[in-house]
């Protein structure tokens, strides 16, 4: 266990569970909690044993958003007020980037600077009483790390526009219904579903996880004949892989295949 006043990362066998740890305070961020989130995303990428980084928060909550004491002691009406929003896209754009899956677990508030920390994962589940939706709006802020640019992309421009527009939540169960993540179940279900759902991921070529999660998250970024190329590109890796070639010995031999990430 690596430890820090604001964040915890556990390594559990293949999987990274990171705990925001500042329940007192909704598990609000902190320049520090992001500092340290950012220097977690490069240890999971660099370790060859962990394949998936599952991303929750302590005490049945996961984010309540930027920690508004520190917003208005350092933030508010200062010349550094952009250097917030700088730290904030940053972390969570190597968070969206990083080579290994992240799934987001979903419990109580799930708003502005949390909401901004959610749809920077690959993955999202929840409780079904969750809360969950951007929330800016209602204090007359904007979110700095992605609503504009990826919610979009997720769930569609006027999808966007009601959530970022009202500041309204959604419980986990409509925003199952809105696409906006990918599965819920009651609180007391959450834990099985959370293990049932990374299964599929922790067992499949580290190499070919890389290599196809990098290409689906550049697929809405350019146009179709650049995209073909990169899939071109894409295959021939595959091909030349270890992985690759271990993945169709080990099916032509009716076995399990042993991955190198190679």
């Amino acid at each position: 266990m690596i430890d820090t006043d604001h964040i915890i990362l556990e390594k559990d066998g293949p999987i990274a569970r990171v705990w925001l740890n500042r329940p007192h305070k909704k598990n609000a961020v902190t320049p520090e909690l992001l500092h340290r989130l950012d220097e977690i995303i490069v240890e999971v990428d660099n370790d060859p044993e962990l394949r998936v980084l599952v991303l929750r928060g302590r005490g049945n909550m996961f984010c309540s958003g930027f920690d508004l004491d520190i917003l208005l002691k350092d933030y508010v009406g200062s010349t550094n007020a952009m250097d917030v929003a700088v730290l904030s896209a940053k972390v969570c754009d190597r968070l969206y980037s990083m080579n290994t899956p992240s799934v987001a677990v979903l419990e109580d508030y799930v708003t502005a600077g949390g909401f901004e920390l959610m749809i920077s994962c690959d993955f999202a589940v929840a409780a079904d009483d969750a809360k969950i939706g951007d929330f800016h709006i209602r204090r007359a802020l904007f979110g700095g790390a992605g609503p504009i640019y990826r919610l979009p992309r997720m769930i569609g421009i006027r999808k966007t526009k009601e959530l970022m527009l009202t500041g309204k939540l959604l419980s986990g169960k409509e925003a199952t219904e809105w696409d906006l993540i990918n599965a819920s179940a009651p609180a007391d279900k959450l834990d099985e579903l959370v293990d049932d759902f990374i299964a599929p991921l922790i067992d499949k070529s580290p190499f070919m996880m890389k290599l196809t999660k990098m290409t689906i998250d550049r697929g809405l970024d350019a146009d179709i004949q650049s995209l073909m190329v990169m899939e071109h590109l894409a295959v021939g890796n595959a091909l030349q892989s270890e992985d690759g070639r271990e993945g169709v010995q080990a099916f032509l031999e009716k076995r399990e295949p042993v991955w190198t990430g190679r």
